[in-house]
């Protein structure tokens, strides 16, 4: 495992836009929000060559959005790397990637959504720990709560490790204990790894998801494909965050994590509900590839070693 070294006052911070395009005057304000709020915290904000890019339904062409993240990897003066939103084209990025470089200059990478294609794919594929958390123009330029940023400052500055605090509404679905590497993020997104080199060792982890415009049947089908791929055979346990399509239903519907343990009735791993990481919600950071423990009774959830220096 490689973990990078925290954020300080005064560090730079480089966007970048490996999905969807910031194309309505409505994302760029908000990417400027989030900016600015970075820059209160004490930070320099850098934004990549084709970050503010419009091509058509892409932000650009896979090449220049995987040479942003190659160039912010190897330049020594940018210490984290933060995704401007997610999409869904994120994964045409993975061929370009420069793997040892990122492998050579470990540094903090963090966005959630489609971004989880590449937290869990840099994680497979260079062992550096990577951050499910919000990215600039959702998540820090919309809204932020006091959660969103107690977190970001516990995890990437203060490099706390130890329970991650709860929102409320964590649920046993399923009772146990289970630890492992934590791999997981948005589960359809995620699902875009599914037989390329890049999906990751489900062995003994804890796989953490979330949805955001998903229906039951959606649910359905994504479980079922992952018991198929002998990932429910494999991971110590389950926790789904918040899924923001069921959750906010105008008409009762069955629920991801009740999906989800139906579909693995046969298999006796345990599984948390939280509300603590997903989209438009208060989250919390959740490090890919470090090590982690659920106790699905108490309704806990543990960060079990640093994953900055």
């Amino acid at each position: 495992m490689i973990i990078p070294k925290r954020l300080k006052r005064g560090d730079r911070i480089g966007v970048v836009t490996p999905s969807a395009p910031l194309n309505t005057e409505e994302l760029r304000m908000r990417l400027r929000r989030g900016i600015s709020m970075l820059q209160e915290m004490g930070f320099e904000v850098v934004t990549g060559r084709s970050a503010l890019k419009v091509n058509g339904y892409l932000s650009a062409e896979p090449e220049e959005k995987a040479a942003d993240i190659n160039e912010m990897f190897s330049d020594r003066g940018i210490s984290a790397i933060i995704c401007s939103q997610g999409g869904g084209t994120a994964n045409g990025c993975l061929r370009h990637l420069d793997w040892e470089a990122i492998r050579r200059n470990p540094k903090i990478f963090q966005g959630f959504s489609d971004i989880s294609v590449l937290l869990n794919a840099i994680n497979t594929m260079t062992g550096l720990v990577t951050f499910h958390g919000h990215d600039v123009a959702w998540g820090l330029g919309w809204k932020p709560s006091e959660y969103d940023l107690t977190e970001f400052r516990r995890r990437l500055i203060d490099g706390e490790a130890g329970e991650v605090a709860s929102r409320g509404g964590r649920r046993t679905v399923r009772g146990g204990e289970a630890s492992g590497r934590l791999i997981g993020g948005n589960i359809m997104c995620l699902l875009k790894l599914a037989g390329t080199p890049y999906w990751p060792d489900c062995r003994n982890a804890i796989l953490f998801m979330e949805g955001y415009t998903v229906g039951p049947d959606d649910c359905d089908y994504m479980f079922h494909q992952l018991e198929q791929m002998g990932v429910f055979d494999q991971i110590s346990g389950a926790v789904v965050g918040y899924v923001h399509s069921l959750q906010n239903s105008s008409v009762p519907v069955e629920q991801m994590e009740d999906i989800l343990l139906n579909v693995s009735r046969h298999y006796d791993f345990p599984i948390l509900k939280t509300n603590d990481f997903g989209h438009e919600c208060p989250s919390t950071v959740l490090p890919v590839g470090a090590k982690a423990a659920m106790d699905a009774d108490r309704r806990i959830l543990r960060i079990e070693e640093r994953c900055v220096e």
